[in-house]
């Protein structure tokens, strides 16, 4: 098989040719029809996440069909389409497992991080943390759902009852959990690229009350705040834009450092929290509710080959809505 592999963080993905894989006792072999280009992918190819297994193949909004399952795989058969999040497995033993926390799992793996993902015509992954998908979409548009859609949707859940959300970053995320306010009915105040009239033009288009820069106050106060984008110099800035007993969530897997903001813009009860990777639960919830508010991905493809060209988009902000391989 054909696959795009990271040998050394901070160099670009190599074109290698790999064994099929053969699946493990709980493990399915899946053809990939569409792989999601994720922030997250750019952090673990410039090496902001340590420890990723290396040689590696990225990606973690993987999309595909079931074509071989190992010997103790009950639920899923040859023919399924399913799709790959970002969690691989866990422990499912530790405490945070049995508290209902898997996502904070110290054992947990990771797709296209700590096991092979998505950047290639095959991938292995364990049964239990695939989901099934409709095949009313094609591929391609549901491949953002898998990380993108569910961090989004984890994100939103530590909002509460916001009814006016600020969104700092405009890309993959933000486009779908707009769609998702919208069909909830709440107001959704868009934060880009100081300047970047494109994206801020593109949230409107998704039913964004206000857009403008992050650099602008909010015109109003605001419920909760979503940061996609990886700059710790929005917390304090978001913390402004929230009333009191308002909710700043940051959630990328990776931020630049927050600088140090006086303890008034805090107070009033507001509070800052994180999103740490995602549970299966996230993910039933995520998929049924994107069917019930018919959201659409925008999306731009690459083939397999030009998957350094698609990881460059994305770092220069060229990317509206969300980028795709396809083998």
């Amino acid at each position: 098989m054909r696959a795009m592999e990271l040998r050394v963080p901070g160099t670009p993905l190599a074109p290698v040719d790999r064994p099929v894989p053969r699946p493990g006792p709980q493990q399915v072999l899946v053809r990939v029809a569409a792989c999601g280009v994720c922030r997250t992918d750019l952090h673990v190819v410039d090496g902001e996440l340590p420890d990723a297994t290396l040689p590696l193949v990225p990606g973690h909004e993987i999309v595909g069909t079931i074509v071989d399952i190992g010997a103790d795989v009950r639920d899923v058969r040859a023919g399924d389409r399913v799709g790959i999040p970002w969690l691989a497995s866990t422990c499912g033993t530790c405490r945070f497992c049995l508290a209902g926390q898997e996502n904070l799992c110290d054992f947990a793996r990771f797709t296209g991080y700590t096991v092979d993902g998505g950047y290639a015509e095959y991938t292995l992954a364990d049964a239990r943390y695939c989901f099934a998908l409709p095949r009313d979409h094609d591929p391609d548009e549901l491949a953002p759902w898998l990380c993108a859609g569910l961090i989004g949707y984890r994100a939103l859940r530590f909002a509460g009852d916001a009814q006016r959300i600020g969104i700092y970053g405009f890309g993959a995320a933000a486009h779908m959990i707009a769609q998702v306010c919208r069909h909830q009915q709440r107001e959704v105040f868009a934060f880009t690229r100081p300047g970047d009239e494109a994206a801020q033009a593109f949230a409107r288009a998704l039913g964004a009350a206000w857009a403008g820069g992050s650099d602008e106050a909010a015109p109003c106060e605001l419920d909760a705040t979503l940061i996609f984008a990886p700059v710790g110099a929005l917390v304090p800035k978001a913390l402004r834009d929230v009333r009191k007993g308002g909710r700043v969530v940051c959630a990328g897997i990776h931020m630049s450092d927050i600088p140090s903001f006086p303890y008034a813009i805090l107070w009033g009860e507001r509070s800052v929290r994180s999103v740490a990777n995602l549970t299966r639960q996230d993910a039933v919830e995520f998929i049924a509710l994107a069917q019930q508010a018919n959201i659409e991905s925008s999306i731009t493809t690459y083939p397999l080959s030009q998957a350094n060209e698609a990881l460059h988009a994305l770092r220069d902000g060229r990317i509206v809505g969300a980028a795709v391989l396809v083998p």
